[in-house]
């Protein structure tokens, strides 16, 4: 028992050693991370968990929603369309992608459609912030058709933008809250076909 006993004592000595020098070590780290976003931790562990599961480090930075039993590819389109007008956010552009491919190869190939939307107004604003935010820009949703053949919704994972980091000013918060929840509702009503 005396052994058992001294083995715990300096398992336990051990750990405290560790993490009193991990303290030091990474105190200037531990600090800035003290700074970002109450969701911050939330966000960065939902995408390691996608990480760990998928093994695809893309996976982990959208959001997916397949079509509706029912739902056409026309009909998501126009559905998404709708929305977007009915938020007031602009269709800045269409890339069929399949069918560029398809001039190109001589080969149909399966749906792939992007499509981008921008807020001019909360761009400038998220610029302003930071010139980094333009690679967010504009918001995109892919319309992608499977191996399967099932047609699916992407969009960026926008909680990483709006709460990785440092928090974001309080109107941009706000503007950044509102484009998501614009994309989400593009994204979702698109694969309903509900406009």
């Amino acid at each position: 028992m005396g052994i058992l006993a001294r083995l715990f004592t300096l398992i336990g000595f051990v750990v405290v050693v560790v993490t009193l020098g991990s303290g030091v070590y990474f105190q200037k780290e531990i600090r800035a991370v003290q700074q970002f976003d109450e969701k911050a931790a939330e966000v960065y562990l939902n995408m390691a968990a996608i990480i760990l599961e998928t093994g695809n480090a893309a996976e982990a930075t959208v959001w997916r929603v397949p079509l509706a039993e029912g739902v056409s590819v026309d009909d998501a389109e126009e559905a998404m369309k709708a929305v977007a007008n009915e938020y007031n956010i602009k269709n800045v552009g269409e890339l069929p992608l399949s069918k560029q491919v398809a001039l190109m190869t001589g080969e149909a190939f399966r749906t792939l459609k992007i499509y981008m939307f921008c807020d001019p107004l909360t761009a400038v604003k998220m610029l302003d912030y930071s010139d980094a935010f333009s690679a967010y820009l504009p918001c995109r949703v892919a319309m992608v058709e499977d191996k399967q053949g099932k047609v699916w919704l992407y969009t960026l994972n926008m909680d990483l933008m709006i709460h990785g980091g440092i928090p974001l000013p309080a109107d941009l918060k706000v503007e950044a809250e509102k484009v998501k929840e614009t994309m989400l509702a593009i994204m979702h009503r698109g694969a309903e076909g509900d406009f």
